[in-house]
């Protein structure tokens, strides 16, 4: 039986976990990036919980990613005049993990980390530049998917299309026959990353530092280990429903200028060192920004086409990534259980991840409000709150009350695959 031919859309994270894997299963691999090049740059992001489980099925990747992970033990929530009045710390525990994880890394460096152990491997071809123009279906279940492609490269067929493309995936839309905003679940929030070249922590590359503002906002800016400062600017609205975000998509249309215009205006005088931060945004090369929604599909696949990471179940409760690399490594394990029978495959990847990603989509309740508080009065209520639980010595508890995000390792067992290689 000749390999099965593996077409892969997004090489960040979810793409390059699943080449790894469906190279492990024996496939031929294309993985195609619509940007000319790797993207290295991104916020923090955390693997816990299953993500673990598989980052240690890969050998030597949990090393890997202990030499890039990011040198923070803490978390320091401030008031205006920067004076901390709570601190969330690590647990010591990467098996049971705090809201601050013991495998903290930045986006840039994960997806570098899996491009350099995947692109090299005789079965992977990654192609950048390119993007899917259109997906054809053959009629009979058991027939090759055609792909054409926007910018230049020839038609060609697969067994297999993964759409690994993000949480407002056109692959998506094209794959499914829907529009784009098709089963994104709007939270009413949305974030903007960059590098300010000031120290905001102080000196201490090993504490980060978070202040809200009311109106749901808050800053927040981590160590790197280059020597600035990696910030966050996240607003969340008072309502979830889509118009609430209309403005920011609105800048977004017009260009990186006028969104940057658009959150600069959002965080102007908002206390602490916005107005400064705004200065260096509007001069960082590494600005983007983003609207946080949850993508819900009554399906991962339609025929031979299939959806991976938040392409396929997007989340907003810092479960994402972990979720991205269990969701590539049960797709290429089912297809490996199941030989010859692609209809068994994604239905058995359908049956493994659809508890995970109910479980893991869930937002604790009251923890958006918790984080973001809209009113003076709620911010002063929930500073005290966290204040208290800091001091008192019961944040471990509340913790745990947050369930999905912060859980064990063994929490969610995967299955055992037999692998060709």
């Amino acid at each position: 039986m000749p390999p099965l031919r593996v077409l892969v859309v997004g090489a960040s994270i979810a793409g390059p976990t699943a080449a790894y894997w469906f190279a492990r299963a024996g496939a031929k691999v294309t993985v195609i990036e619509r940007f000319p090049h790797l993207r290295t740059n991104g916020q923090n992001i955390d693997i816990r919980t299953v993500g673990v489980t598989v980052m240690r099925k890969m050998p030597g990747m949990e090393e890997a990613v202990r030499a890039k992970t990011i040198p923070l033990k803490c978390i320091a929530a401030v008031r205006s005049d920067g004076r901390p009045f709570g601190v969330i710390s690590t647990t010591g525990n990467p098996d049971q993990q705090s809201l601050v994880s013991e495998f903290e890394i930045y986006r840039g460096d994960l997806s570098q980390i899996l491009y350099d152990r995947t692109h090299a491997h005789p079965n992977i071809t990654y192609i950048f530049g390119e993007q899917v123009a259109s997906i054809q279906q053959h009629d009979q279940a058991d027939g090759p998917v055609k792909v054409e492609f926007a910018s230049g490269s020839p038609t060609m067929e697969f067994d297999l299309v993964v759409s690994c493309d993000g949480a407002t995936s056109r692959t998506r839309a094209i794959g499914l026959g829907v529009g784009m905003r098709d089963y994104l679940e709007p939270t009413g929030t949305w974030a903007a990353f960059f590098s300010a070249k000031q120290d905001l922590l102080d000196g201490n590359n090993k504490m980060g530092k978070a202040y809200n503002a009311v109106g749901g906002r808050i800053i927040a800016a981590g160590p790197d280990p280059s020597g600035v400062s990696r910030v966050v600017l996240m607003k969340r609205y008072a309502q979830k429903d889509s118009s609430a975000t209309q403005p920011f998509r609105d800048a977004m249309n017009q260009g990186g200028d006028a969104l940057r215009q658009f959150v600069a205006q959002t965080y102007r005088g908002a206390g602490w060192k916005c107005d400064e931060v705004i200065k260096d945004m509007m001069e960082a090369e590494d600005f983007y920004a983003s609207e946080i929604v949850h993508v819900k599909v009554p399906r991962l696949s339609k025929g031979r086409f299939v959806l991976v990471g938040d392409a396929g179940y997007a989340a907003s409760t810092g479960t994402g990534t972990s979720l991205a690399m269990a969701g590539a490594y049960v797709l290429a394990g089912e297809v490996c259980k199941h030989k010859g029978d692609l209809a068994g495959a994604l239905q058995g990847y359908e049956d493994v991840m659809r508890p995970l990603i109910d479980d893991m989509q869930k937002v604790p309740p009251l923890l958006p409000v918790f984080f973001t508080p809209q009113t003076a009065w709620g911010l002063w209520l929930r500073n005290m709150v966290f204040a208290f639980v800091c001091w008192s010595g019961i944040l471990s508890l509340t913790q745990k009350f947050f369930s999905g995000a912060f859980a064990g390792t063994e929490r969610y067992q995967l299955p055992q695959y037999e692998w060709q290689e």
